[in-house]
């Protein structure tokens, strides 16, 4: 697998994307994207579990069921969530004007939305929005995209890669946007991934089902699930290789790749959370089972308590165990084992369910950095699961106090 450097799609065969700013924002910032196949695509998706959700979600769990896929229509500033009847009716208009511009049938555009909720989407923007944005795409708009997408993001977040099947050059592109209201299980957080990869609708389904568990799925910034989250990923088969359409070898070397985008893509997002100075990595190793180790990783990036101490450098062990305790992951807490790890070197502060004499100053240096580790050995058994967060700073409050004013 090789990682390229380009822009947010630009090197995937077949695509073409454009963002501008339309005015839906209050800002001048660009806020309108689209993506588009030119070829008939297959797709699939994961969506919010939050049981309020944006009009946006409703109307793409129906689409994504049809077979052809070939654009993708994203707005921020509004999300367009709790908005009624007449919410619905605009999100149905907005594939309306989208499919009119290129070619294509309502139901072949998914749709997108991110910002305040409850305030509905000044319609007469849109419309002439869509319009420009249509016109605009190309296959180096993928700059322009990944701002349009943007909140309270501080930075944009994509990635490229490229991976050879069948001789053939085949390319996934990825770009997210997320920085508050995140705790997937499906959070706000908007992932795309955009692929030339020649594989069925039934084996991109899979491989993006498994792929968002071990990936957004193991982010948390503050706790909160949001009503527009959603991942989705277009195939167009422009590279031409043998159709993957069984778990075969092509099937694990694409999913290898996919899990890696969605994985940077999900660290980026937990990065840059709104006020964030630090990224956390809760590593659990050696638990009963996977279901175990993943609930004690999640409990720990999600307690304000270890991210406040965090932001804090405060090697205050008593945290990170007091969120193991809650997690529901099986354990037996006399053989836990603590250890704090980062460029600047690592110490064990808990072995075998006791405290332990260590060095504070050598653990608080340590803990400065902005990417720490919080390496937890449960002694018992052989699953392991990774999940990712940020400190929780004075900025955070500061950000999400004045979010809509």
């Amino acid at each position: 697998m090789k990682i390229l450097n380009n822009s947010f799609i630009s090197d995937v065969k077949g695509f073409k994307t454009a963002g501008i700013a339309a005015g839906l924002k209050k800002s001048s910032k660009k806020d309108l994207a689209i993506i588009y196949s030119e070829k008939n695509a297959v797709s699939a998706g994961t969506f919010t579990t939050n049981k309020v959700k944006a009009a946006c979600i409703v109307l793409n769990m129906e689409n994504i069921k049809n077979h052809n896929t070939q654009a993708i229509i994203i707005n921020s500033g509004h999300a367009n969530a709790c908005t009624g009847d007449n919410g619905f009716k605009d999100a149905k208009i907005i594939n309306d004007i989208t499919a009119k511009e290129l070619g294509l049938k309502p139901e072949e555009v998914l749709q997108a939305s991110t910002g305040v909720i409850g305030v509905p989407i000044p319609m007469d923007i849109m419309e002439n929005g869509i319009k420009k944005v249509c016109s605009k795409i190309s296959s180096d708009g993928g700059d322009d995209t990944v701002q349009a997408i943007l909140t309270t993001d501080t930075k944009a977040k994509y990635i490229t890669v490229e991976i050879e099947m069948d001789s053939k050059k085949v390319v996934l592109s990825g770009a997210a946007k997320g920085s508050g209201m995140i705790k997937p299980n499906m959070a706000t957080m908007l992932s795309f991934v955009v692929t030339d990869a020649n594989i069925s609708k039934e084996m991109l389904n899979k491989a993006v089902k498994n792929s968002a568990k071990d990936s957004y799925n193991m982010i948390s910034v503050d706790g909160d699930v949001s009503t527009n989250d959603m991942f989705l990923a277009i195939a167009n088969g422009a590279a031409e290789n043998k159709i993957i359409d069984s778990e075969n070898d092509n099937y694990k070397i694409f999913k290898k790749a996919l899990d890696f985008i969605n994985m940077e893509l999900a660290k980026k997002i937990a990065r840059d959370g709104e006020g964030a100075t630090k990224l956390i990595e809760a590593y659990v190793v050696n638990a009963c089972s996977i279901d175990s180790a993943k609930k004690c990783a999640m409990s720990i990036v999600s307690s304000n308590l270890v991210k406040a101490a965090l932001f804090g450098s405060d090697p205050n062990w008593g945290r990170v165990i007091c969120a193991l305790g809650y997690s529901d992951g099986e354990f037996s807490i006399d053989k836990v084992s603590l250890t704090f790890k980062s460029s600047l070197g690592e110490i064990e502060v808990f072995k075998n369910g006791m405290n332990i004499n260590f060095d504070e100053d050598k653990a608080r240096k340590i803990l400065e950095t902005d990417s720490i580790v919080l390496y937890v050995d449960l002694s018992d058994g052989q699953y392991s699961a990774k999940a990712w967060g940020c400190d929780l700073t004075y900025k955070y409050v500061e950000i999400n106090g004045h979010y809509r004013t």
